[in-house]
């Protein structure tokens, strides 16, 4: 990790804010352009906003585009396929269940992003941010059950949302590991270099693939272009931010403070959209400060 202090905390942050916002308006979207649609909003309208942030700072450092090795190429498709899966189930979780506790499943996210990253990356963690990483994943779990419910009619949801959490993690790991594997003193430049590739890579995918195989989803796309770019916005500004994180601190340490996301989409599904805080949840949430605080407390 590099010395840059809390910088990797301030980033999270504004990457959660950003993140809840766009999940929110995809979630929206899922109702007119189903799942597949809603997806590629995220890359193919986010895509332009990377290159902008690109060229924005090679104007202002003058720095030169990096030359990535192959090592590369494995980490950025493993970071980008497993995204693409990763908001396929996030927003169909968000079709069966209340936002925040979709949210809630998915967040169980940190668990296995700090088993994959010490595997994959070799990124250790101390005994306090074990504890801070399990601490807070209980709250998410907690605000997840639903007493008097039944496995039959929790399990497909419960499946959805763990499962977009693996992919997350593997996403996280996979988009880390490209950053570092570029070497590169100027950790903006490496994070917004490989953001914009990432970028790109889905939006090529996931357009031929709607194209060939559901064009009608294009075209309504196309027509749904205003909340589309104001979701491409917001997720590429979120993930401009992540992926700053993660060129900062460990995957597991960025995924875990990022469980305050869970705090925002609380604060929409009341606002927004009408549901009430339960007792339960109320004590997932004060388990996840207290994962967060740990957290603080172990850097």
């Amino acid at each position: 990790m590099r010395d840059t202090g809390w910088l990797w905390a301030v980033f999270t942050l504004i990457a959660a804010a950003a993140q809840t916002a766009r999940n929110a308006m995809q979630r929206e979207l899922t109702a007119t352009l189903g799942t597949a649609g809603a997806t590629h909003v995220r890359f193919l309208f986010g895509f332009p906003f990377a290159v902008v942030f690109l060229l924005v700072l090679t104007t202002i450092t003058g720095a030169t585009l990096p030359r990535p090795g192959w090592m590369f190429w494995p980490w950025v498709i493993d970071g980008m396929g497993a995204q693409i899966f990763a908001t396929a189930l996030m927003l169909a979780a968000m079709g069966e269940r209340s936002f925040v506790v979709s949210i809630a499943y998915i967040k169980t996210e940190p668990v296995q992003v700090a088993l994959f990253g010490l595997i994959f990356l070799g990124d250790a963690l101390s005994v306090g941010m074990v504890a801070a990483i399990m601490v807070a994943t209980t709250g998410v779990i907690v605000m997840s059950l639903k007493p008097g419910s039944g496995v039959g009619d929790s399990w497909r949801p419960t499946m959805l949302g763990l499962g977009s959490g693996a992919m997350f993690a593997l996403s996280a790991i996979g988009y880390r590991g490209a950053i570092l594997s570029l070497d590169l003193p100027d950790f903006v430049m490496a994070a917004t270099f490989t953001l914009v590739v990432g970028l790109a890579l889905q939006a090529v995918l996931l357009s031929a693939y709607l194209i060939l195989r559901e064009p009608k989803v294009m075209r309504e796309i196309v027509r749904s272009w205003r909340p589309s770019v104001t979701a491409g916005f917001l997720g590429a500004l979120a993930s401009q931010f992540w992926f700053l994180a993660f060129a900062l601190a460990t995957a597991a340490s960025v995924r875990t403070l990022a469980l305050v996301e869970v705090l925002f989409a609380q604060a929409i599904s009341a606002f927004v959209f009408g549901h009430r805080t339960t007792a339960r949840e109320g004590l997932g949430i004060v388990l996840i400060i207290a994962g967060v605080a740990m957290l603080f407390w172990a850097h």
